[in-house]
């Protein structure tokens, strides 16, 4: 939040639009930029997705102005995100996969799944490598996060378990398919792979290659295997007699690599951007007193998100990502409520530097403009 609220007030002070000063600064392949870390980045999306964000942006921008009423003031904002799948250095996790009698396949792992998609990430990645020997998804079972029988694939966190436990499967099917395979290109059944004394149990890991711890004095190193981008694009309808901001509509755009799952990407995109809004408008767990509900937390509700909500994907494979896949969970948490603060400024001139900006600091920042 307040590196993207710095460049909006630097924007400002050049003169110049906040999207045009980030596309200006974009990481772009051949011009030596890093990460903060000092990391080449793994792919050079951003250019794609501003491209596809400019239109919106623009047209946004003029609509809105158009739409200002002597109480309701309208404006769109934009922030920037890039975030980081792993555990800040190296990172490794494990999956295992048995060929049953009756011909299906059982994977075991411990990818933890709070219903993010562990599951249908699993029967997808596995489905991607053992379809060649005739396996269709109702023919891959799972066995998840009871490790006296599956393998410590470590947490659901740092958005990495599609990127490692992802390629940890990938690696234990392409072995069992690699058994099963014969001379002429078939493939063995369960009964053959007993009778040619050939198992039927693989132990599939994945090591993230080529990353390392941050230096404790320079801060400098390279962390992460897979990044993911996304832009954000909400407009705004503030109320300036009372503060009150509600979110009108959204666009946001994606780069997390190849998309394993679309409704379920789908579904963390909707849950983290939802997220932001209460980041930006609503949350404040100060007052332990509130804490009892939701409302008191200020999750936000249904009628808080907008029904016009749109999500833009660019698909940049990633080159040790599983089938060139990244992860999704937190780059929908990175910058909404920033790009929130944005519009807010966007539509009223007003800036906001702390959050939640509820209606009483929104009023308060408006009635200080008057001053």
């Amino acid at each position: 939040m307040g590196s993207e609220v710095c460049i909006d007030v630097l924007a400002e002070k050049m003169g110049i639009d906040p999207f045009e000063l980030r596309y200006k600064n974009i990481y772009r392949a051949g011009t030596g930029c890093t990460t903060p870390t000092g990391q080449e980045p793994e792919v050079f999306c951003l250019e794609e997705m501003y491209e596809k964000a400019r239109p919106v942006y623009y047209e946004a921008k003029e609509r809105l102005a158009k739409m200002n009423t002597d109480k309701l003031k309208y404006g769109v904002g934009f922030a920037s995100g890039v975030y980081g799948c792993g555990l800040d250095g190296k990172d490794s996790s494990f999956a295992n996969i048995q060929l049953n009698p009756d011909g299906t396949c059982t994977v075991f792992h411990a990818w933890e799944d709070h219903r993010q998609g562990a599951d249908i990430g699993t029967v997808t990645m596995a489905h991607e490598v053992l379809r060649e020997a005739g396996f269709t998804p109702d023919m891959i079972h799972l066995y998840m996060n009871d490790t006296a029988y599956t393998p410590a694939s470590g947490p659901a966190g740092g958005s990495r378990s599609n990127v490692v436990t992802g390629n940890a499967t990938r690696v234990a099917a392409e072995m069992l398919l690699n058994a099963m395979r014969k001379p002429d290109g078939t493939f063995r059944t369960y009964d053959e792979m007993v009778a040619e004394n050939i198992p039927t149990f693989y132990e599939g890991t994945w090591v993230v290659a080529a990353c390392t711890d941050c230096d404790l004095e320079t801060a400098q190193g390279a962390p992460f295997s897979n990044y993911m981008y996304q832009l954000f694009i909400p407009e705004v309808e503030v109320n300036i007699e009372t503060g009150a901001v509600r979110v009108i509509r959204l666009t946001t755009v994606c780069d997390f690599g190849t998309i394993i799952n679309k409704i379920v990407v789908d579904g963390q995109v909707y849950g983290g951007c939802t997220k932001g809004i209460g980041l930006a408008l609503s949350e404040d767990f100060e007052d332990y007193k509130k804490h009892t509900t939701i409302k008191g937390c200020g999750i936000p509700y249904p009628e808080d998100v907008p029904d016009d909500f749109n999500i833009i994907y660019t698909q940049t494979p990633r080159p040790t990502g599983p089938f060139g896949a990244s992860g999704c969970g937190e780059g929908p948490l990175t910058a909404g409520h920033p790009a929130i603060l944005s519009a807010i400024f966007h539509a009223t001139g007003a800036r906001i530097f702390e959050i939640p900006a509820v209606p009483e600091k929104v009023k308060a920042a408006l009635d200080a403009m008057k001053k």
